[in-house]
């Protein structure tokens, strides 16, 4: 009664081409490349390998701005997050407030 019904593959109607055969090609090997010289390492000087970063007062004042901004930002979504769920309690607990009293009247009534 519950058991799935297996669906067959169809039989190919038609005419069905064979897949393409592909040949294996020859590798013809190359002339080596010329093995670099090494190169003397002057001991005067040295040379870092990380980036130097130079910041001038534009770019200071731009991160400064840039960050402000942020925080600003921030902070306005996150205190628009919190008042918005204090006037949803606020308004859960006035409802409730109401639906008390209606069912104590409710209740006297009888």
């Amino acid at each position: 009664m519950l058991r799935p019904k297996i669906p067959t593959n169809p039989t190919p109607t038609g005419l069905v081409t064979p897949p393409a055969v592909i040949e294996p090609t020859a590798i013809i090997p190359g002339t080596p490349p010329p093995v670099p010289q090494p190169v003397p390492v002057v001991p005067e000087a040295p040379v870092s390998s990380r980036p130097t970063v130079q910041l001038t007062p534009g770019t200071v004042l731009a991160l400064v701005g840039g960050g402000t901004a942020v925080v600003l930002v921030v902070g306005a979504v996150l205190v628009s997050l919190l008042l918005a769920v204090a006037i949803t309690g606020a308004s859960v607990a006035v409802c409730a407030v109401v639906l008390r009293l209606l069912l104590s009247d409710l209740r006297k009534g009888r």
